[in-house]
């Protein structure tokens, strides 16, 4: 066993696959829960996918989530977040739409928009669609086992 430099610390290889240590399987994403008070959620497509999912993307190392969300709906979609209006909703983790064999752990939000989505980048269609909709749509696992269960359903007129 090769001695170690004094201070060093040693650290158990079986340890080494814990949170310190990025999980190559592992994506970490911001996701909205994008919705127009309707009953009506925003859903997008990426280029070259046949996936419906929600808006948002990938955490850069060092961003906070909303900023990251903050970021990716400017970038792909030209909307403005108004941050005091959007609702953390929590930690969720499904497998992966589109890379096989990994998975997304998403920081998802609520959030209220009746701005009109400009698709750019790598975001080929964004659809508003209502609960029946979203349902007869491909959708990402995430979409459909956690984010379709939390649509609002419309506020019938007084």
């Amino acid at each position: 066993m090769p001695a170690r430099r004094p201070g060093a610390l040693a650290v158990p290889i079986a340890r080494r696959n814990d949170r310190t240590m990025a999980d190559p399987d592992m994506i970490r994403i911001a996701a909205a829960l994008i919705e127009d008070g309707n009953g009506r959620m925003l859903l997008v497509r990426k280029a070259g996918t046949r996936w419906f999912m929600q808006a948002g993307g990938k955490i850069e190392a060092g961003e906070q989530p909303i900023d990251a969300l903050c970021r990716e709906l400017h970038e792909e979609l030209g909307l403005v977040v108004d941050r005091g209006a959007t609702a953390h909703l929590g930690h969720f983790t499904a497998p992966a739409a589109n890379e096989a064999g990994r998975t997304v752990h998403a920081e998802l939000f609520r959030m209220r928009s009746t701005q009109h989505p400009a698709p750019r980048l790598e975001i080929e269609e964004s659809l508003w669609v209502d609960r029946a909709a979203a349902e007869a749509l491909p959708l990402a696992p995430l979409t459909r086992d956690h984010v379709l269960p939390l649509l609002t359903p419309p506020v019938a007129p007084a």
